[in-house]
């Protein structure tokens, strides 16, 4: 489980030191030996270790005739998306192009979002990030979300 932001900088060679609180909730057996570097909802990139990834990607059903929404979809992550291996300093190289898609580069906050991470840029979430209140709503909403959810079931 990965919880908490933690501010990091991106070094000369623009690589990013994973939080040590991420590293030591690191299973290898469970998550694999990297991350995969993908665009995330809202303008975010997210990190997704291998392992999770590849069963979240694995799960949904492939069709010959497909939406093209799906394939739009699938076309804007799949083609952005990178592997970033750990290197071993439990460092990682995220390409540059993905750098300046999502303006990253000096200081970058390291979210925990449970299963995956989210690098944003440090500024741009401290002006942005949700206050206490705003938390709150949020996980209101998120549990009536939940709850309608699993009474369609």
């Amino acid at each position: 489980m990965f919880l908490g932001e933690f501010d990091h900088s991106l070094d000369a060679k623009q690589r990013l030191a994973i939080p040590a609180e991420f590293r030591d909730a690191w299973n290898p057996d469970e998550h694999g030996q990297g991350l995969v570097a993908v665009p995330g909802v809202g303008g975010t990139l997210e990190l997704w270790p291998e392992r999770t990834f590849q069963s979240v990607v694995s799960a949904k059903t492939r069709e010959f005739v497909r939406d093209p929404k799906l394939v739009q979809f699938e076309r804007s992550v799949f083609s952005k998306a990178a592997k970033v291996p750990f290197d071993s300093a439990g460092r990682i190289r995220i390409p540059d192009r993905l750098l300046q898609d999502y303006g990253l580069s000096g200081k970058v906050t390291v979210l925990g979002l449970f299963d995956h991470l989210e690098v944003v840029e440090t500024e741009s979430w401290r002006k942005s990030g949700p206050t206490a209140r705003q938390t709150a709503e949020l996980f209101g909403e998120a549990f009536e979300a939940i709850r309608r959810e699993r009474s369609a079931d």
